[in-house]
């Protein structure tokens, strides 16, 4: 979690085909081959019903695999909010290599799914985002968190929050309804050089921004095969760069769009309908 303001509110890989990204280990696991930059717009993937109930009192902890099963997981007690308070447990923490997959985070969702190192989430749905999603906590810069398949609906601020250091991969995702899909953290007390990579999503409005980086980190966020729906005016910005701090203080941001540098895209990877 970060403590800047918010609003109210196929499985095959190819080495060759992913290098230009950087993209390993377990990524390779979780990340299909990149789509051709300019495909047309696909249909939207019709949301999963879920297979029965769990109410969560106390944060699940993971290590290895956890498969929900789609059941739908939704906090009780102290895990019964879905507000946006950062003192917030979540429902799932994940230890270093763990997965995550088919699950459904229902209402409340308190502050989603924490990764504290590498992480895989499969096809994990957020039908009503709390605080945030999931958080990306690891101290490797050569930790890797996929996310792979699922969707999210309702975040008055952030989907993603990227604190920790790595790369975070995310690809075959669906958002809607948010603020900002990936948000590398602008004041947190300790930063990192961050790698953030989507491929394959679809997104429909309303949203403000897909990606949020710190220029200065040395931060960058490669955009390929995204498909943005009912926003033909393009209000919705593919890449938004800040000049992050470690100090609590509210990131300036300093401009948006492609830059080749930070913000890695063409106007041909981001279509709008």
């Amino acid at each position: 979690m970060t403590s800047h303001k918010r609003r109210t509110g196929r499985r095959r890989a190819l080495v060759g085909g992913l290098a230009a990204f950087g993209v390993t280990g377990a990524a390779l696991v979780t990340t299909g081959l990149l789509a051709p930059a300019g495909a047309a717009p696909a249909a939207v993937p019709a949301w999963p019903t879920a297979k029965g109930e769990k109410p969560v009192a106390t944060t699940i902890e993971v290590s290895g695999t956890y498969d929900g099963k789609l059941k739908r997981f939704s906090g009780t007690g102290a895990l019964g909010s879905d507000g946006q308070d950062e003192s917030q447990r979540p429902l799932f923490v994940l230890k270093d290599g763990a997965v995550l997959k088919n699950v459904v985070l229902g209402t409340p969702a308190a502050d989603g799914v924490h990764c504290l190192g590498s992480c895989t989430l499969q096809n994990v749905w957020w039908e009503n985002v709390g605080e945030d999603a999931a958080t990306f906590k690891g101290t490797s810069a050569g930790a890797v968190y996929s996310v792979y398949g699922g969707g999210a609906k309702g975040a008055s601020d952030k989907v993603f929050q990227f604190n920790g250091a790595g790369k975070l991969v995310v690809t075959k995702f669906q958002v809607s309804d948010f603020g900002k899909l990936v948000r590398s953290c602008g004041n947190c007390k300790k930063q990192y050089q961050r790698t953030i990579i989507v491929n394959d999503v679809d997104v429909t409005v309303p949203g403000t921004s897909l990606v949020g980086v710190n220029a200065n980190y040395g931060d960058t966020a490669s955009l390929r095969n995204v498909r943005i729906h009912g926003d033909t005016k393009k209000k919705i910005k593919p890449c938004t760069r800040f000049t992050g701090n470690n100090t609590g203080k509210e990131p300036k941001e300093t401009g948006s769009g492609p830059d080749g540098t930070t913000c890695r895209y063409t106007a041909s990877d981001v279509t709008y309908d």
